[in-house]
């Protein structure tokens, strides 16, 4: 469920900037090089999110994409301990910053963990497959 979205989000983060050569394979484009501006889901993926400050504020726990393939949602995950008390919210995609520290991805977003926890929650309806409002999460 999630794997297909992060693997569609590992595509179109690697198709900024230059292209790689592609060789066609029947309806496939194949590439014979990663594109120099690709980043990996990893580098997403249940990483910590900080505020201006340096504080950790939160984990992102999934990335949602348009039917394109663009991402343009992060929930994040907030407040609890070892994931008891913690509560998902959703945040726009692109106002995360992602840049490097100590040779490591480091996320960024312009906010605090108060205005976060006061955020509407969500929670994941696997029937669904899908993010659906926790109504006890407020």
């Amino acid at each position: 469920m999630k794997t297909a979205a992060l693997l569609s989000l590992s595509i179109l983060l690697g198709t900024g900037g230059a292209y790689a050569q592609q060789v066609s394979a029947g309806r496939s484009e194949l590439m014979s090089s990663v594109p120099q501006t690709s980043r990996t889901v990893t580098d997403w993926y249940k990483q910590n999110v900080y505020d201006p400050n340096d504080n950790k504020i939160g984990e992102i726990m999934d990335v949602l994409l348009e039917p394109n393939g663009q991402a343009n949602t992060a929930i994040i995950g907030v407040g609890g301990f070892l994931g008891a008390g913690e509560k998902d919210v959703a945040v726009k995609f692109d106002s995360i910053k992602s840049t490097m520290k100590d040779n490591k991805p480091y996320l960024t977003l312009d906010t605090n963990k108060d205005a976060l926890k006061s955020a509407p929650g969500f929670k994941y309806d696997s029937t669904k497959t899908t993010w659906v409002p926790d109504n006890n999460g407020k």
